[in-house]
């Protein structure tokens, strides 16, 4: 079992930065591949960025690319993600996920086994 908490979550103005935190717990998580998703309010979770394990391969979604950057500290069983340049469209409920079967990264909810509780993010204007 792994248990996925996230934070960093709160209200900021657009152009702001933020940068969220997942600490994991159980399993191993230098092991395992990680992902960030959010949801908007009427609208399906979408994907926003992945790591692998190892940290080495990352992937963006189109619309945050060049503004977010995602990392990990395998020492503190944590992942983050730095959030800048935000705008109003950021507003969501940001979501982290592991990955546990797999040390590659991967862009698909279904690809991830377990997740967090969710942080939410609101840009305003």
């Amino acid at each position: 079992q792994v248990q996925l908490v996230e934070s960093g979550g709160g209200l900021v103005q657009a152009g702001d930065s933020l940068r969220l935190s997942c600490t994991a717990s159980g399993g191993t998580f230098s092991r395992y591949a990680m992902g960030w998703f959010r949801q908007a309010p009427g609208k399906e979770r979408e994907f926003t960025a992945t790591i692998s394990a190892s940290g080495r391969s990352i992937h963006y979604a189109d619309s945050v690319k060049g503004r977010f950057t995602i990392s990990r500290d395998n020492t503190k069983n944590t992942m983050y993600l730095q959030m800048n340049s935000l705008k109003p469209d950021d507003t969501a409920v940001y979501y982290c996920a592991a990955r546990t079967s797999s040390s590659w990264a991967a862009i698909h909810s279904y690809e991830y086994d377990y997740w967090g509780q969710g942080t939410q993010v609101t840009v305003s204007l």
